[in-house]
């Protein structure tokens, strides 16, 4: 049921109804963004549920049924301690969606916050800009394994680390972008009217980089599920009682000829994720670009 005041304005209700509406037309004529949301949808929600929905706990190991092929009792077959892989393939998204959640928040935060002060004052942008060039002149795995080793393996330095390793991707691009806006001419008429500097920069150039941000966010977050995955991979990420993904499958790559399900499993759940976020990151990009509204 909708409200409306006595004054004819809208409710909440309203407000929330009628987005609902345009975020379905939205999804409705965009295939692809529909896809990758639904299958990000369902990751999340097996995260949450993974309590509820496993069948024997992931870490408890069964050693009389070591490396046994997927069955009625082991779904998606045991491991070499006998630890049951769809338990512990469930409960290894909640870790691989945490890493990959609070990287794209901290760097979209960090990322915007540096990429507008640096593209608005020169001299900023001199001291900042070097800084992150000099990041990006090291291969991004090799500074990540460098970090990592100096902070030690937790799931919050792997966070840290990532977040440190791909920030100066996202100052980049939001300073390319501010150094685009401030020669407009509404810039003008906010020095002509002479607004503050915060509110300028709060109110005008911000806003205006969030189009591209979001997109490079979707692609942050793909990207910090693969660097997690090959971190614990190498045996550096999470800590090799956290069952992640890529913990799983760096386990099983030694087991691969005699039991090729230990691997196969968490990397068709890790294929799957990165794909639905690179899915959302090409709708997005769909929506947001002008140019490209209605091409497809």
């Amino acid at each position: 049921m909708v409200i409306v005041r006595g004054d004819g304005s809208v409710t909440f209700f309203e407000r929330l109804s009628r987005n609902s509406r345009k975020v379905a037309v939205i999804l409705g004529q965009n295939p692809t963004l529909l896809i990758g949301v639904v299958i990000l949808f369902a990751m999340a929600l097996m995260a949450i549920i993974a309590p509820w929905i496993d069948r024997i706990d992931p870490i408890e190991t069964d050693l009389p049924n070591r490396i046994q092929a997927p069955s009625a009792s082991h779904w998606f077959g045991t491991d070499d301690l006998g630890r049951d892989i769809y338990s512990r393939t469930i409960h290894g998204s909640k870790i691989s969606l945490r890493v990959a959640i609070s990287v794209s928040i901290v760097v979209t935060i960090v990322g915007v916050s540096m990429g507008v002060a640096t593209g608005y004052n020169r001299i900023a942008d001199n001291i900042v800009m070097r800084i992150m060039d000099g990041m990006m002149a090291f291969p991004t795995l090799i500074l990540a394994l460098a970090l990592v080793a100096t902070l030690g393996s937790s799931i919050n330095n792997v966070i840290l680390v990532i977040s440190v390793v791909d920030t100066p991707g996202m100052v980049r691009l939001v300073r390319g972008v501010v150094l685009s806006i401030r020669e407009r001419t509404y810039m003008e008429a906010a020095h002509a009217m002479g607004a503050p500097l915060l509110r300028i920069m709060v109110r005008h150039i911000a806003p205006n980089t969030l189009a591209p941000v979001f997109v490079q966010a979707s692609l942050l977050f793909a990207g910090a599920i693969l660097t997690e995955a090959a971190l614990s991979f190498l045996g550096v990420g999470t800590p090799p009682y956290e069952p992640s993904w890529g913990n799983i499958i760096g386990q099983g790559r030694r087991y691969i000829q005699i039991g090729f399900w230990i691997a196969f499993f968490p990397g068709v759940f890790l294929a799957l994720t990165v794909l639905a976020a690179n899915l959302v990151g090409d709708g997005l990009r769909d929506i947001l670009d002008p140019r490209l509204r209605g091409t497809r």
